[in-house]
């Protein structure tokens, strides 16, 4: 009850309003009614006059349904990063995915699939009827349970399933592997955590991610350098380019092919197209990230003109300090990620492959194992034992399987038509993806898939 009453005529008629109580540091035992001198009356319902505005009905900010609703990649993003929903948040009665997944009238239907799961949307609510599990109950299941439901969707969610196109299937089936989560665990609690999406841009090569993941997630004093190898067209420099995006730090990148001596590494320039132009040298952009985590990518690595131009590495890939002239000060550069792509075992990889009993199959861990163990010497013959024995670890980039190369290839699908490749039919679509596949030169890799599609989709659509 208000704690001021008004000097009133016993005539007056007065009605009280109750407030809520607010908790005083007093003795209750003598508190009692106050009289206030304020000579008017409370009312019930205060008069539009008073001065207290009232309380305007604030617009909501767009949810997870809306942004998707709304066919908009960009604020689906928006939404997951900033925490204002979930990746399994409930939309009506489906989960976010299961939502998607059944909204047919979706442009960026497959673009926004990407982004739940690589936002670590759970697949097990696509098992039940029409994908409704509750999102609590989804998060609460075990990864016993999720291995045990995989491969039971309802008759509904199957059906709308394989309707998918074979992209899409392939990164739902990614997302509900064991070996996934697997991997994923290795950096749960890391720095490194936000790599883990790049399995929704890189397809293929989960050994390679398995075998990274594995050397983040073991301390080191010594700086983290990593060799990518194989052949071209395999996603060595999408991982590369990809790698400072997702831990949100600066990239700086060598073309390896320029160097002209020793020095001329700390004068190299950015060289990117993905990147935005840079006035800094790399010894400018060490400077200046000096103590931070950085990432330098050293593209083509073994093309470099002569081997001795390397020589300036060996320092801040084994002490994580160098100088960039004599006489300067030494620069800590422990904390920089680098990243060497090369072409260092293409005829090795292949020929790996042949040797296996069912090539088409993914690689287990075992024969991944095998292929590092053989490719280390040939890099060693390239860039020299010295320089080799600084680096953390050598990563062979292997042929794509059967199921990558479709989704591949419906993946270039959608980038190269657009809007047109929506009006497909799902047999059209196969039919395309499947011809594309078997114009496929494996020593392109997914180059020639998407030239072979390009090629097959004129024929279809034009």
């Amino acid at each position: 009850m208000s704690d001021r009453l008004g000097a009133l005529d016993e005539d007056t008629e007065v009605e009280f309003v109750d407030e809520p109580e607010q908790e005083e540091d007093v003795d209750d035992t003598i508190i009692g009614p106050a009289v206030s001198s304020n000579p008017e009356p409370t009312y019930s319902r205060p008069p539009s006059v008073l001065n207290s505005p009232v309380h305007a009905i604030a617009t909501p900010r767009p949810t997870l349904l809306f942004a998707i609703a709304s066919d908009d990649v960009t604020e689906v993003r928006r939404v997951l990063e900033s925490g204002e929903a979930g990746p399994n948040d409930d939309v009506g009665p489906q989960s976010a995915l299961a939502f998607t997944l059944t909204a047919n009238q979706l442009k960026h239907r497959m673009e926004i699939v990407k982004l739940l799961l690589a936002h670590g949307a759970n697949t097990s609510t696509l098992k039940d009827p029409d994908g409704s599990r509750s999102s609590s109950r989804a998060a609460s299941l075990s990864d016993r349970e999720r291995d045990e439901g995989s491969g039971r969707s309802t008759p509904a969610m199957q059906t709308v399933l394989e309707s998918m196109d074979p992209a899409t299937r392939y990164y739902i089936a990614r997302a509900e592997s064991p070996q996934t989560r697997r991997t994923s665990a290795l950096i749960h609690r890391s720095f490194f955590r936000p790599l883990t999406k790049v399995r929704y841009d890189l397809i293929g090569q989960d050994r390679a991610l398995e075998q990274l993941f594995r050397v983040l997630s073991m301390p080191t004093v010594a700086p983290i350098v990593v060799l990518l190898c194989g052949p071209s067209g395999h996603g060595k420099s999408l991982l590369a380019r990809k790698f400072g995006s997702l831990l949100d730090v600066p990239t700086h990148t060598v073309n390896m092919t320029t160097l002209q001596s020793t020095h001329d590494i700390w004068r190299s320039y950015s060289m990117n197209p993905y990147e935005a132009p840079s006035k800094l040298t790399l010894a400018d952009f060490l400077m200046e990230n000096e103590a931070k985590r950085c990432v330098v990518v050293l593209d083509e690595i073994e093309k470099t003109a002569q081997e001795t131009f390397l020589s300036s590495l060996l320092m801040p890939w084994e002490l994580g300090r160098c100088s960039f002239e004599a006489g300067h000060r030494h620069v800590d550069v422990s904390k920089v990620i680098w990243l060497g792509t090369s072409n260092i075992g293409h005829d090795l990889v292949f020929e790996h492959q042949a040797a296996r009993d069912h090539p088409e199959e993914p690689m287990s861990r075992e024969m991944y194992v095998d292929l590092m163990g053989m490719l280390r010497p040939l890099v060693s013959q390239r860039l020299g034992p010295s320089l080799l024995s600084r680096v953390t670890t050598v990563l062979p980039f292997v042929p794509f399987s059967a199921d990558e190369k479709m989704a591949i290839a419906a993946e270039a699908l959608y980038t190269l038509a657009g809007q047109d490749a929506r009006t497909l039919p799902s047999a059209t679509v196969e039919k395309l993806v499947q011809n594309a596949v078997r114009d496929y030169i494996p020593t392109e890799g997914a180059r020639s898939l998407y030239r072979a599609v390009s090629t097959h989709l004129l024929d279809t659509i034009y």
